[in-house]
């Protein structure tokens, strides 16, 4: 039986990921920084669900965490590292500590997650590691420049991780999502305090008072876990599943103006080599 250890599972993408998983019967560790709010998953499912209180920027959460899936399930067969918030601001706006945390947290925390969990699957020599992006890292919105810049992070220490880890039979890939009907726009939203009115045009749009997507957003949580299900459980995971026709309209978008971009100035780009 598949053993997943999914964090931030008290909303959003990650409740919707840890249901689907213990609906087809696999375990499930299901985390929260508070474990109460998870507690309801298990309870329902009390042979193949542990809950876990985890904050993946506590060292010794982390550590429990994985300690409590190998003694409780043997191990984990897929991390799925969800945990993590967004932030806007114009990149004038934002506060420092404000951005340290914002990294600390949807980056370092899932570095710390990965390096929890690969000894197990290095020893097994099998394993899938998930970490959720944003299709914010390829369009960069003005106003979630920091937020773009950690999940483009992300994204790129995963391929780097793809590459590292698939000679020991473990996989590793990206997840962009694009707009889901979560709370990532609501309760999961932070912002600078200061807003800097000659960015009220440009980043003043995505801030929380102004921006209206918040319960209108089109994708379905539900779906995007059962889609990532499959793409994790494949023979041949994808590097980067994208999610959503809005993200995968907003993908192709960018591909095509950076392939534009790069034959504008392939000319000059090649000039640099020694003759």
């Amino acid at each position: 039986m598949t053993t997943w250890l999914i964090t931030g599972c008290s909303t959003g993408l990650g409740r919707s990921l840890a249901s689907a998983v213990l609906a087809r019967g696999d375990n499930a560790v299901v985390t929260a920084r508070d474990a109460g709010s998870v507690r309801e998953l298990a309870d329902a499912y009390p042979d193949t669900a542990l809950a876990v209180a985890l904050d993946v920027t506590d060292p010794a959460q982390v550590a429990a965490a994985a300690a409590a899936a190998t003694s409780t399930f043997g191990g984990v067969d897929v991390l799925v590292n969800n945990a993590g918030y967004g932030y806007r601001a114009a990149v004038e706006e934002g506060d420092d500590e404000d951005v340290r945390r914002l990294f600390a947290t949807n980056l370092f925390g899932a570095v710390a997650m990965i390096k929890a969990v690969l000894p197990g699957m290095r020893a097994r020599r099998s394993g899938t590691i998930v970490n959720i992006s944003s299709i914010g890292a390829r369009v960069c919105p003005p106003g979630s420049g920091y937020y773009a810049a950690v999940k483009a992070a992300l994204e790129g220490l995963t391929g780097s991780l793809r590459a590292e880890v698939e000679p020991l039979g473990i996989r590793a890939m990206a997840v962009e999502p694009g707009l889901f009907r979560t709370d990532f726009a609501g309760r999961s939203l932070t912002q600078s305090a200061e807003a800097i009115a000659d960015y009220a045009d440009t980043a003043g749009p995505r801030r929380k008072e102004n921006d209206k997507v918040h319960g209108t957003q089109p994708g379905d949580p539900d779906k995007a876990a059962r889609a990532m299900i499959a793409a994790a459980t494949s023979d041949s995971p994808p590097a980067l599943l994208v999610l959503g026709a809005d993200a995968v309209q907003a993908y192709a978008s960018v591909l095509d103006r950076q392939r534009a971009e790069l034959d504008q100035w392939r000319e000059l780009s090649t000039s640099t080599d020694f003759d």
